[in-house]
């Protein structure tokens, strides 16, 4: 690699807790890599330490369960990071033997951030679907989800511009990133994190997803978030409205529809079951959110 291209040390910095297996499973991909990690970055929230694997690369294995979550763990890591690149990852996730490779390629003249794909990224019911494509509109259409249903088909593109990244397979030049940090208000698994840190890049940066890149994502039931996912969607949509998006009319319009569409999901499932549970959830969810935008870092 020469010029631009020339960003060959990557700092991988993985947040983990609880995930012994899963987290041994995904470094084990890491040693696989057709370029390999510059140095790997573990900041584990585990009651105890759950990581004493003897690997090839350099390790800085960050232990203190007092940390308040993913954006906190990526924040301590942060501050160790040497690497060109920094690649954050989730602890849960299996790589395909030319991921660095595929995302290194990708780091052209400007390019701020490099993502890649998840391969075995579950379709959504049709009813899902079609409540997305009618009220998540503007700002709060997320074009990720597009991309991850057609790896097969992008498999060959190089590289598709978006506005933000997931937090579990996504890349930035150091440069760009060295004292941008997480909101640590958000804790626990963080939800809305990595759009946050995304939005508040400096203004113009180029951000790419490339098919290339290529990952499974096993999600582990370990550390999962039992919240109501209504209340999960209420909560991160009106976090990051509040955040980034609410001044324009066109803005404050998507974001009233968005809410439309959460309330007929929450009529609907008080018609069908009898429960106000998922009415509650999505209140629950909007104030919860707005309080942690207007406190956010």
């Amino acid at each position: 690699m020469t010029g631009e291209r020339c960003l060959n040390r990557v700092s991988v910095i993985i947040p983990t807790k609880n995930r012994k297996e899963d987290l041994e499973r995904t470094v084990d991909t890491l040693l696989g890599q057709t370029v390999k990690p510059f140095e790997l970055i573990l900041a584990d929230q585990s009651a105890t330490p759950s990581f004493n694997k003897e690997i090839p690369i350099p390790v800085l294995y960050l232990h203190n369960p007092s940390i308040s979550g993913a954006s906190e763990a990526r924040n301590v890591a942060m501050e160790h990071a040497r690497g060109d690149v920094w690649l954050f990852l989730d602890d849960d996730v299996l790589l395909e033997p030319d991921f660095i490779e595929a995302i290194l390629k990708c780091y052209e003249h400007g390019v701020a951030g490099v993502s890649g794909i998840i391969t075995n990224y579950t379709v959504r019911p049709l009813r899902q679907r079609v409540w997305e494509k009618v009220f998540q509109k503007g700002p709060f259409k997320d074009e990720r989800q597009q991309i991850y249903r057609k790896c097969k088909e992008y498999r060959e593109i190089t590289s598709i511009p978006v506005r933000f990244f997931g937090g579990g397979l996504m890349s930035f030049r150091a440069a760009v990133i060295r004292e941008h940090r997480f909101d640590t208000n958000l804790t626990g698994p963080s939800p809305g994190e990595d759009v946050d840190f995304c939005m508040r890049l400096p203004k113009g940066s180029i951000l790419l997803i490339t098919p290339r890149a290529r990952l499974v994502h096993n999600r582990s039931p370990e550390n999962r978030d039992n919240a109501h996912w209504l209340s999960v969607q209420a909560q991160v949509s009106s976090y990051l409205w509040k955040r980034h998006w609410s001044k324009g009319i066109w803005n404050n319009l998507c974001f009233l529809w968005l809410n439309t569409g959460y309330l007929v999901v929450a009529l609907y499932s008080l018609l069908r079951t009898g429960s106000s549970e998922a009415w509650f959830a999505w209140r629950r969810g909007v104030v919860i959110g707005k309080n942690l935008a207007e406190s956010g870092t």
